[in-house]
Parts: structure tokens; sequence; C-alpha cells
């Protein structure tokens, strides 16, 4: 046998050891590995690790309430721990924001009220300029969840372009065409003899007799133009004629017919009474004749008018001024005659405003065959006017009128509506509004349950009105030691309960 030497012992020690020393360091090597200190994972790690302390915390907020914000970690108001809110969380918002600009609509250069949906050009050839959201926003932007859209009972229209049509609806009252209204008045004194018109309302033709008067100042003028005709015909000179002449005028001048100058001439008599005769076709309204009653030169004696045409004068506000023009077609019903139309046109818009009532009067001529129209009749009176051009409507329902700002809420994607301020304009037919400024067509307003959403706007634009201010100066936070400070002071009891009890009772 061979005997184990010293060196061999050393040998063998040697290489024992080298093996334990890499069994160690292949065992722990894979442990580290597989614990993630070894390879990608580790590598993961310490980049997070470095981004985790590159981030920079804006503020601090309780979990459970957005507006508590704190500039140090600590404790909530309800004992809760505080949430850090980083920077770049709070610029990446804003850039999102930013990024995600939307054009409402597009618009004029020149001319805000030209409104288009799609860029292009404007009537004047100019590029259309884009309206954003952003820039239109008259409150903030909410989210409501489809059910409870529904039992908020939310109801849309969508934004029309359209002809701008308003009907005025209003009352007038049947009159007399003054343009066709006479009087009849001498031009001498004198006394009626008889009288053929004997009352008010009666009917009568052109050249119809309506009375016979005795005056001496006609008399003597038909006696003089009798002895003018006789010498006339006797010797035809200059004179004469000139005599003559001068007679019949005097007799045109009093109003007396040409038949009753040509019976002077035939018979060569006087007449003591001179008929008087109506000069046109009409319906005596007025009368104030008698038999036997001496009449003063410039007495009104009768008064005729012709109603084969009418007046109707109707009664307008002034904000309805620009929808009148001289020549619309009107149409006009009576009450007591139903499916009964009259049509008619504007002819006058006084240019004065009745003192009482605070109106216009327009006037409307209305041809009257059959007389059925009667003065001072009332009627209901329409007058469809319509401007020039289209505009964008909307129902005005959909309109919320603060008195300082008009404010509409538009539907966006994903239950959105956003707040919009506008600028209103004429209120037309079918209860429609123009909108000049705010809205573009195709878009989707709020016609029912706005006022709700109104109201969560503005709760939530106080809210971020909140949270800003507070986010400029937070508050310090609570901390441990501060709050376990306060409930030690309040739970600390005195240190001489007895001398304080008999304190009491002394200074009682």
């Amino acid at each position: 046998m061979t005997k184990n030497t010293p060196d061999h012992k050393r040998i063998s020690i040697f290489w024992v050891i080298l093996i334990t020393a890499g069994l160690t360091l292949l065992i722990g090597g894979g442990g580290a590995f597989l614990s993630g200190y070894l390879g990608p994972k580790h590598e993961i790690a310490k980049t997070k690790t470095a981004a985790k302390e590159e981030r920079k915390v804006a503020y601090w907020r309780a979990p459970m309430n957005p507006t508590e914000i704190y500039d140090k970690p600590g404790k909530s108001a309800m004992g809760m721990d505080l949430v850090p809110v980083y920077e770049d969380e709070l610029k990446q918002k804003s850039d999102d924001s930013k990024s995600d600009r939307k054009i409402a609509y597009w618009r004029a250069p020149m001319n805000p009220t030209e409104i288009y949906d799609n860029p292009g050009k404007s009537a004047m050839g100019m590029d259309l300029v884009p309206v954003y959201e952003d820039e239109l926003v008259g409150g903030v932007m909410i989210r409501i969840d489809p059910v409870m859209q529904q039992n908020m009972g939310v109801r849309t229209a969508a934004v029309e372009k359209g002809p701008l049509v308003h009907t005025i609806r209003t009352y007038g009252h049947v009159t007399y065409d003054e343009t066709r209204t006479a009087q009849v008045s001498p031009k001498f004194n004198g006394w009626i003899e008889t009288l053929y018109v004997d009352f008010t309302g009666k009917f009568v033709e052109k050249d119809d007799p309506l009375f016979t008067i005795y005056s001496p100042e006609l008399f003597s003028a038909q006696e003089e133009y009798r002895i003018a005709y006789r010498s006339i015909s006797r010797q035809a000179g200059p004179q004469s004629k000139e005599m003559l002449e001068s007679a019949r005028k005097r007799l045109e001048y009093f109003d007396i017919p040409r038949s009753e100058i040509q019976a002077i001439e035939k018979t060569g008599e006087i007449k003591k009474n001179v008929m008087i005769r109506s000069p046109f076709s009409g319906v005596v309204i007025h009368k104030n004749a008698v038999e036997g009653m001496n009449v003063k030169a410039g007495t009104m004696v009768y008064t005729i008018a012709d109603l084969s045409r009418v007046w109707v004068e109707a009664h307008i506000f002034e904000y309805e001024l620009p929808w009148i023009k001289e020549g619309q077609e009107a149409v006009m019903k009576l009450p007591y005659l139903p499916g009964k139309i009259f049509y008619g046109k504007v002819t006058y818009v006084y240019p004065y405003l009745q003192q009482k009532t605070r109106d216009v009067i327009i006037r409307l001529e209305l041809e009257n065959p059959g007389l059925a129209l009667k003065p001072d009749m009332y009627a209901d009176v329409q007058i469809k006017s319509k401007q020039e051009g289209e505009g964008i409507l909307i129902p005005s329902e959909a309109i919320i009128r603060s008195g300082e700002r008009n404010i509409v809420f538009v539907v966006r994607e994903k239950g959105q509506f956003t707040p919009r301020e506008i600028s209103p304009g004429l209120v037309l037919d079918n209860d429609k509004v123009q909108v000049l400024e705010g809205l573009a067509s195709g878009d989707i307003v709020v016609t029912s349950g706005q006022f709700l959403l109104d109201s969560e706007s503005k709760l939530k634009e106080a809210v971020q009105k909140m949270t800003e201010r507070k986010q400029a100066k937070a508050k310090p936070a609570q901390t441990d030691e501060a709050s376990d400070k306060e409930k030690e002071d309040f739970f600390k009891e005195p240190e001489n309960p007895e001398e304080d009890f008999f304190k009491e009772l002394k200074e009682k």
C-alpha cells in the first residue's frame, strides 16, 4: 500500500476548497438571477427606480377629496395617507387637452355672422378662419351617464340652416279710405228748400240730387249771366264777351252744374232754387241738413265716402318694425266670417308711435266688393315677412337666458356636453331663433334638461376654480407627530385635579 504523504494531503484539501467555492458561487448566482438582482429584470427595476426618483411631486391631495390639497405628505382631515400628484401627469393632461382642440365651425374673417361647417372661401373671397371649441366654451364640459340622461329627460335637436321667415300676427280695424271721402259744403249763404237725401247711410250715385237751396247771392249771379247772354246775342262785341265769360265763371265758382247754366241759356229763365248734386258715388256717413235750415257759406252739409276700397289700420310693436316694408302681402280674417280670407297690401307705415299703447300703426288697403268690410270692424291680420339670405336656426327653448349672456349645451361624443355662449338674432316662425355667432350647421343642442346640465357645469367649474386656487397656495399637511400631539393634548389629564377643583370652589 502506498502511504499518504503530506504533499498529497495538501493537494486534496485545496481541491475540496476550490470545488466548494465554485458550488457556492454557482448556487448564489442562480439564486440572485432568479430573484431579479441579475439580468434584464434588475435593469428594468433600476430604470423604474431612477424614473420614480426623477419625477417631481406637484402637490399632495386627500384620497377621498380632490379639493383637499397639501404641500407636504402626511394625513388628510379624515386621517388617511395623502396621495402624490406628479407634475408630469399635470403636464400630460395639459398637452392632451391642447392637442385635442376641436374646430367648432369656420367663419368669415370680416363677418363673424357668416358661418360655415367646412373650410373654404367666404363671400368676399377670403379664407375662412377656424373657431375652436375652447374659444366658445361658456362653462365646463361635463359627462353624463346615458341612464342618467334618460332620467333627466334630456332631449336634443339639430342646428339647421334655413330661410329667415317671420309671421307677424296682430289685430286691426277697418276704416274709410281718406282719399275717397268728400264733403258737400256750399260756398254761399242760403236756405235749404227740398231735401232728397234725408238719412245717414244712404248710398248715392254720382250726380244724384242731394238738396235744393235758395240763395240771394246765387239768384243775382244767375240774373247777371242771363243779361250778359242776351246782350251778346244782340251785339257780339269784345266787351260783351268779357262780361258773359265773367258771369259764367262766377256761377262755376259757386259749383253750379254745367246743366243748370245751359238751362238758363235755353229757357232764359232764372230758378229761385238751385239743385246741388253728389260729386261722386258713395255712402253718406254724415248728414247735417234739414229742410228750411239756414246754411252759411262753408257749412258741412254731407260727408260721402266711397267704400268700394277700404283701409285697415293694424298695430305692431316696435321690435317688429324691421320686418315691415311697403308693398308686402297681408292676409286678413274676420271673426264672424270663418273661412273667408281677404288679401291686401301694406301701403304705409306711420312715422310715429301711439302715445298710450306704444305701438306703430301700419295701413293696409283692401278691395271691398259687396261692401262686406264695414268701418270700425275688428280683424285678425297676418303679415308674412322674409329676410334676405339664410341663417343658423335653433329652437328657442334650447337657450338659457341669464340676462348677461345666452348659453346652449352642445352634445359631444361619449355623453359629453359643452356649454357654449351664443349671440341670438331674429325671432322666427315655428319657435325658432336665429344664431349670429357660436354655432354651426350640424351641431346638436340640448332642448330639454339643459338647466340641470347648467347646474352640474357650474358646480364643476366652481370645484375646478377652488382646486386651482389651492394648488397655488397649498396648506401645510398634518404630520403623524402633530396628530399624535393633538390626541395627546386632548386626552391629557390635569397635573393636579384636586387643586383645580378646590380653586374653583374658592372662587365661587
